[in-house]
């Protein structure tokens, strides 16, 4: 089934409110929720409705809740969650990183016990679109641990995503938004509601055999992802743990925890304050163009920054509708009536 975004937002931010949010939290999760499925990270997505919907249920996550202020200085601030929507929360420590950035040169905000935060790209985005250079990292203190040390085949790590935003003049900013393990656990979710497999080389089950089966990685006992590039992922995923866990206060990853707590740790940079604003633009504009003027593998290969393929995939889900498949809309129209909304408000909502 195919959706319109704005018609997605409003079943969605129905849901949320249906589920104890006020209106602007509701809207701001939905929003962030759809625009990952707009960009292609469907991982990220409207698939995690449910999920949420339950954790609230099992309190495991609090609507309406408000970022404690644990430290606050010119450059640096730590912020508590309150176990409340990532989404809300990432943004709260997204505008202030913004706001200290641009009148000191530099931020660095700790994010701690929070819920999930969504689509740790769309947080370093935002900074890039005040004009700043931003470095996120994000783990879990242990509900959400999922990834095999190199050499092992036990669960150790989070899945520890990495993202980067470096503003551009004119264009959409340079964004590397990418997990340290072969594949998103979000994705393993969407293949299993799919009815498919994984890519060889993303995961094992319980014994270290490789497998391509999502229904053996949620198994009993249950498999593990593999870091990407043997020791360079797992290294990095290490120091992920390091910064987003130890540093802001919400702990590596650890077995034995009853939910999900994240962690995300920002670093943003203005340009401006190193060298002319101009003359920063123009210099990674000048690259830009350098690297993409590079002979083709293929005569109709083409290369494409980091980024351009969710600004490519937001054309064409924008015009074309973002398609669900028929598992995941399950769960969500599931949820949603579980909350009181009728098969005729679904209708009306998304008609």
């Amino acid at each position: 089934m195919k959706f319109q975004k704005e018609k997605l937002e409003l079943l969605v931010t129905s849901i949320f409110a249906a589920a104890g949010s006020h209106t602007a939290e509701a809207v701001a999760v939905a929003e962030h929720l759809v625009e990952a499925n707009l960009v292609g990270h469907d991982s990220h997505g409207v698939i995690r409705i449910s999920s949420y919907i339950q954790w609230v249920r099992d309190k495991k996550l609090v609507p309406n809740a408000e970022a404690l202020t644990v430290l606050s200085a010119p450059c640096l601030a730590v912020l508590d969650g309150q176990l409340g929507y990532g989404q809300v929360m990432a943004r709260r420590a997204t505008d202030l990183a913004i706001e200290m950035a641009k009148a000191h040169g530099i931020s660095a905000v700790a994010l701690r016990n929070s819920g999930h935060v969504g689509r740790v790209g769309a947080w370093a985005a935002q900074a890039a679109a005040a004009g700043l250079i931003a470095l996120v990292f994000v783990n879990t203190s242990g509900g959400g641990i999922l990834v095999a040390p190199l050499g092992g085949i036990e669960r150790r790590l989070s899945a520890n995503p990495i993202a980067i935003a470096v503003p551009v003049p004119g264009r959409a900013p340079l964004l590397l938004d990418i997990s340290t393990c072969q594949i998103a656990e979000g994705k393993i979710r969407v293949a299993f509601n799919k009815g498919q497999k994984v890519p060889d080389g993303c995961i094992i089950d319980s014994t270290g055999a490789p497998t391509n089966d999502p229904i053996v990685f949620y198994g009993d006992p249950p498999g593990s992802i593999l870091p990407f590039g043997g020791h360079k992922g797992f290294g990095l995923g290490i120091m992920v743990e390091m910064l987003a866990g130890a540093l802001t206060g919400g702990g590596c990853s650890a077995s034995g925890l009853p939910r999900l707590e994240q962690a995300m740790f920002m670093l943003a940079l203005d340009p401006g304050k190193f060298q002319p604003t101009d003359a920063f633009g123009a210099e990674v504009t000048r690259y830009i163009d350098f690297v993409k003027s590079a002979k083709t593998a293929t005569p109709d290969g083409e290369i494409l920054m980091p980024g351009e393929p969710e600004e490519r995939n937001r054309a064409q889900r924008t015009r074309d509708g973002i398609d669900l498949d028929d598992m995941t809309w399950g769960q969500i129209t599931t949820t949603a009536e579980s909350l009181g909304l009728t098969k005729e408000d679904i209708e009306r909502l998304t008609a």
